[in-house]
């Protein structure tokens, strides 16, 4: 490519024009009005008409998709904004294009309000853009014979949206690879449009697909007539600053050789620079779009920086290999001259050193040359970006320590046995301990287990090993027992710890109860006994006070189908019969614990069951019954259905239990009136329930599960639920309610949208388990996995093991090769567990309004017969065109769109 400058006695006409379009465009909407009056069209402004942002862009919010693009050059002064604002889902016209070009080139400076008088005719563009489309038909970014046969008659050249391919070849012209380009014109793009690229575009094409600073779009397209946002042209040229070597005043590109807070220091061909940076400052690598951390940022790698006046706006890692070297050896002596000897195996190699060398120890803890003994093993690390590669670290590796020092617990780590600790002086430290090392807090031993992170600490050291630690304040600690008594006020605890001895505790106020399987847990729920009470481990505060009690282990036993001889409700004593006749003899107390077939139970309630013959489940530890449960129903799998004999023999557990029946027993299914036994069958899961004297079947309930959308939540913990498009409501008040990762959860917490499956006894829900929906496009399918695009953007690749169900036209198949690229679906958990997949609907329409009170869209009816032209939205519609995330509220009339519905839903909306 040929650049042609101009002549430089121009430059200050140049630069007076543009200061004043620069003042003129800055004093806010009516001076734009002003311009676009005199142009006679409307003005651009978001990416060139006000200076460069000194802070982010309101509306590119942190982990945008091309917020490092258009921060890079934004501070670059590439490209600008307009009153805050960048508004990236714009399209970019090509004016705004040019000149964005010219800036990514650093060719304003040969800009000329001259030679920008003479345009051709059709090429109309605003006052202020002129010079940058007059000097890119003099450098060849744009080709006049090409633009002359431009149609203009709906709007001029300069608010034309730009496409694709003419993006593509202002691109590939603005870095010099316009031979390259032309040279691959008689090559097809592999594109299925292919066709529809001019001949003279295809060599664009090809070149920006192979330097990846360009892609197709769905369906193998290029889409080359399709427009371009100015987020999408922000992340071409910055990709593109990687093929160029045009250099920009403001940006440094150099080895980080010094790293504090407040400031980064690079060398710069030779010369050390320092930046200032805080807490706003965006860091972001090479390879990633999204934002790394300030320690990402590491010394001796390669980093670019963009700022002015000393302060950082903008810092990207270019490589993070530090570029250094180094040299292992045995510390000999220092020398003068800020020089030191050191063996390297049997040879003897000096090695200079200045004020900047860090010198370190072991932990990586600063220390001064003199603090290093012979015979230490060091390591000399040197850079190798400059010619004098300069020591810029030596390090201790290994040497003796002996001492004795004050500090405080950091970290320990018994699988490799070593404690770190911060020393009086604020250092950090790390030795090695054995089995020998004695750790003591007020004459009491304790153990490695007690050495919590922050315990202050008085230590010593001999030959780099810990010798002794002195707890300078009582610690947490955990012991294990049998528990024995809780004291009557609730103040102690007796227990018996792991070897024999009985120990009395004062508790805390409340003390944190945690048994397995008990909610809330409180005192009243341990069980205490001097051979068989709970197996706990108590935890102990640094005033030896009980903090937690958790149950790691229990001592009950359980017998079930236990006939009552006799109970004693004076005396609370309950005598039984097991299975083989065998009696037995409990005591009840306010302790155990009730079932009987009510919400409530309550000690008197149960005695009027506690009758002879009557049949119970019961647990206990020695002759305390635990707790105590009237067989009112039986649970499993039906076995058989006897109705000539009139019994129900039911699998429950191992064992097999026939229940006869005089009359026929009603029958509950959910969703299903005026069912019989004529709608069970063998293998069903049903819960069976007796009448009053447990000896005749009262009521047969079917288990089933289904699968609802939650509608809404209503008073009293009933919520309104659909299933295909049918709704109904239930109470979840007594059923057991889970979230997607099984963790509980209350009525409150579920909410419109949510998908569930209920399990149902009969027609009461006994369970609620929200079920985890992910809405996303199927970028990837094999046999055996399917790769999802979801909706925020997040790629994952989801192994599908088992049953699998693609719902797909109306048809349910059972092979994941039913998917293809491209389908937007729904995956969840079926009732029965497998995955299933539910392929959203697409129509393509064209967009008219939006109804925000209905919240629903209207599009263009395709004949007058159409009815199907309202839609309703989903609670959070996905409206994208491209990467780029839209509102619903921005498609305007006659926009073209392709809907994705489930159940006549919106889902997504792909702007065209």
């Amino acid at each position: 490519m040929t650049f042609k400058y101009n002549n430089p006695s121009h430059s200050k006409k140049v630069v007076s024009a543009v200061l004043a379009g620069m003042m003129a465009l800055s004093a806010g909407g009516a001076a734009m009005a002003a311009e676009s009056t005199e142009t006679g069209q409307g003005q651009t402004a978001a990416i060139t008409n006000t200076a460069a942002p000194t802070g982010l862009f309101s509306d590119i919010k942190v982990g945008y998709w091309a917020e490092k693009h258009v921060y890079k050059l934004a501070y670059q002064g590439i490209l600008l904004g307009n009153n805050g604002l960048f508004r990236p889902g714009d399209a970019v016209t090509q004016q705004e294009a040019v000149t964005m070009a010219i800036r990514f080139m650093n060719q304003e400076g040969q800009l000329n309000t001259d030679t920008a008088a003479a345009l051709p005719t059709n090429m109309e563009v605003g006052n202020y853009f002129k010079p940058y489309v007059a000097l890119a038909l003099q450098l060849g970014l744009i080709d006049k014979t090409e633009e002359s046969t431009v149609d203009v008659s709906k709007t001029s050249w300069g608010q034309k949206p730009a496409s694709r391919e003419w993006i593509t070849k202002l691109l590939i012209r603005s870095l010099d690879k316009d031979a390259e380009a032309k040279a691959q014109n008689n090559q097809s793009t592999g594109f299925a449009d292919n066709a529809s690229i001019s001949e003279s575009g295809k060599g664009y094409v090809n070149l920006a697909v192979s330097l990846d600073l360009a892609k197709g779009v769905e369906g193998n397209k290029f889409n080359p007539t399709g427009s371009v946002t100015r987020a999408q042209l922000a992340t071409f040229f910055s990709r593109g600053e990687s093929l160029t070597d045009t250099t920009y005043p403001n940006t440094s590109t150099g080895y980080v050789t010094g790293l504090k807070d407040g400031q980064i220091t690079l060398v710069v061909d030779g010369k050390a620079v320092n930046f200032a940076v805080n807490s706003s400052t965006p860091y972001f690598t090479k390879d990633s779009e999204t934002r790394a951390s300030a320690t990402d940022v590491k010394l001796y790698t390669k980093v670019m920086v963009v700022g002015s006046a000393g302060g950082a706006s903008y810092v990207e890692v270019v490589d993070a290999t530090p570029q250094v070297e180094s040299v292992e050896g045995t510390f000999a002596r220092s020398l003068s001259g800020n020089k030191i000897g050191i063996f390297v195996g049997e040879n003897y190699e000096t090695y200079s050193y200045d004020e900047a060398t860090a010198f370190i120890d072991q932990n990586g803890n600063a220390i001064k040359l003199s603090d290093i003994t012979a015979d230490s093993i060091i390591e000399v690390q040197r850079e190798t970006f400059s010619a004098d590669k300069k020591t810029v670290a030596i390090r201790v590796k290994s040497g003796i320590v002996n001492k004795s020092d004050n500090g405080v617990i950091a970290e320990v780590s018994t699988s490799g046995k070593t404690i770190k600790l911060v020393n009086a002086a604020g250092a950090t430290e790390q030795f090695a301990y054995n089995d020998n090392l004695l750790i003591t807090y007020q004459n009491r031993i304790m153990s490695v287990a007690d050495l919590k992170a922050g315990s202050a600490v008085k230590y010593t050291v001999k030959d780099s090993v810990l010798q002794t630690i002195a707890l300078s304040q009582g610690v947490e600690q955990s012991v294990r027992g049998t528990l024995v008594e809780i004291g009557g006020n609730q103040s102690t605890l007796t227990f018996k710890r792991e070897g024999g001895s009985l120990e009395a505790k004062l508790l805390t106020e409340k003390p944190e109860v945690i048994i397995n399987g008990i909610q809330d847990a409180t005192l009243n729920d341990l069980i205490t006994d001097a051979t068989n009470g709970d197996q706990v481990e108590l935890t102990l505060n640094s005033d030896d006070q009980v903090t937690r009690i958790q149950v790691i282990g229990r001592q009950m036993e359980p017998m079930n189908g236990v006939t009552v001889v006799s109970y004693n409700s004076k005396t609370k004593v309950l005598t039984v019969l097991d299975n083989n006749k065998k009696p037995f003899v409990f005591t009840l107390d306010e302790k155990t614990k009730l079932d009987y077939n009510t919400t409530k139970p309550t000690l008197a309630g149960l005695e009027s069951f506690l009758n002879d013959g009557r049949k119970l489940d019961l647990t206990y530890v020695g002759t305390r019954a635990l707790s105590v449960k009237v067989i009112y129903k039986y649970e499993g799998t039906i076995s058989n259905i006897d109705t000539t004999g009139r019994k129900i023999s039911v699998l429950s557990g191992n064992q097999t239990i026939t229940v006869p029946y005089t009359t026929a027993p009603t029958v509950e299914i959910y969703n299903k009136s005026g069912a019989s036994l004529g709608d069970l069958k063998i293998g069903d899961k049903v819960t069976v329930t007796l009448g009053a004297n447990q000896d005749v079947v009262q009521k047969v309930s079917l288990n089933t599960v289904a699968q609802f959308e939650v509608v809404a939540l209503e008073a009293n913990s009933r919520i309104r639920v659909k299933s295909d498009l049918l709704t109904s409501q239930f109470y979840v008040d007594q059923a057991v309610l889970t979230g997607e990762s099984g963790q509980t959860i209350t009525p409150s917490q579920l909410t419109a949208g949510n998908l569930i499956n209920v399990t149902f006894e009969g027609a009461t829900p006994k369970a609620v388990q929200v079920v985890k929906r992910t809405l996303a496009e199927v970028t990837g399918v094999d046999a055996s996995s399917v790769t999802l695009k979801q909706f925020n953007g997040q790629t994952e690749t989801v192994p599908v093991s088992g049953s699998v169900k693609v719902v797909k036209s109306g048809s349910t198949l059972t092979s994941l090769t039913s998917l293809t690229v491209g389908d937007r679906v729904e995956m969840t958990k079926d009732t029965d567990n497998s995955t299933r997949f539910r392929v959203l609907t697409v129509m393509s329409k064209q967009f008219w309004s939006y109804d925000g009170v209905g919240n629903q869209i209207l599009v263009k009816r395709e004949t007058t017969a159409d009815t199907n032209y309202r839609f309703a939205l989903g609670s959070s519609v996905f409206v994208h065109q491209g990467d780029n995330t839209l509102s619903v509220q921005s498609l305007r009339d006659n926009d073209n769109i392709v809907l994705y519905l489930l159940n006549n839903v919106i889902l997504e909306i792909q702007k065209q």
